[in-house]
């Protein structure tokens, strides 16, 4: 028995069944943590610089590292990028529901 194959959406998160606006905010919030997950991996940093760096608890850069990413808001993770030096934007996309596709525009906040 074999499935169809389905196209993604550009949003794995919606590919898994979340409303458009939850998907849009845990794509933002994992992509955040991938970045900084990979600033401390590039910087070698050990937990408890990057605690420093960061000014927030070594358990909490331990939360960070292992993806823990319900334990971060969006509004916290933005913080600690801004921290990292990091330039967070912010990237509107329309949704197009008739061919589950997400379509990026022009405007940007950075």
């Amino acid at each position: 028995m074999s499935e169809a194959i389905v196209n993604s959406s550009g949003n794995v998160f919606i590919d898994l069944g979340f409303s458009p606006d939850e998907a849009a905010i845990l794509q933002m919030r994992s992509e955040l943590m991938a970045d900084l997950r990979k600033f401390i991996k590039v910087k070698k940093l050990t937990q408890a610089k990057a605690a420093e760096i960061l000014d927030v608890s070594q358990s909490r850069i331990s939360d960070l590292i292992r993806g823990k990413w319900d334990r971060f808001s969006l509004e916290m993770l933005i913080t600690l990028a801004m921290r990292a030096g990091m330039q967070v934007s912010l990237r509107t996309a329309t949704w197009r529901r008739g061919n589950n596709s997400i379509q990026p525009t022009a405007c940007s906040v950075g």
